[in-house]
């Protein structure tokens, strides 16, 4: 399996082609306007910003799985997300990233992660999963990470 096997849709409801993505190093992150952590919307914004678009994409989903911090509707989100941050990377749909509805792309990477010892599960909002341009997946970073981290600015520049 490959991130390019998985059907997404983007905020608007419409399909997003995830084979759009070849040849690009892709972190994905599951998001939330309620968070604590929400502010990292800024240095993903300024991460997306500063990278050069051919290499790199940030994709981020929407999920209300952790302490129903992200209850609104998707129009709702993304009205949030470019009023407080002006968020332009793509942002999917909202998804469950846990429990019995989980979306089978995140399924897949903690499958990933698990089998190289990382994350069995998405441990809270802002989890990052990192993605080559191979569409395999690399590895997972706690949500916790900023997304300004050398850590992830030496793995898009590898």
């Amino acid at each position: 399996m490959k991130l390019y096997n998985f059907d997404v849709e983007d905020i608007t409801g419409k399909a997003f082609d995830l084979t759009s993505l070849k040849g690009k190093k892709v972190l994905i992150v599951n998001t939330a306007s309620e968070c604590g952590l929400t502010s990292q919307y800024e240095e993903l914004q300024a991460l997306y910003e500063n990278t050069p678009r051919e290499d790199f994409m940030i994709i981020g989903f929407p999920s209300n799985d952790f302490g129903a911090q992200e209850p609104g509707t998707n129009e709702e989100v993304a009205a949030f997300c470019d009023k407080n941050y002006g968020v332009s990377f793509p942002m999917m749909s909202k998804v469950a990233v846990k429990g019995e509805e989980q979306h089978p792309l995140f399924s897949w990477m903690l499958e990933e992660s698990k089998k190289n010892g990382g994350a069995e599960e998405v441990a809270w909002n802002f989890h990052k999963f990192l993605i080559n341009e191979n569409g395999n997946f690399v590895k997972e970073l706690h949500p916790k990470t900023s997304p300004l981290s050398s850590e992830i600015k030496n793995w898009i520049n590898e």
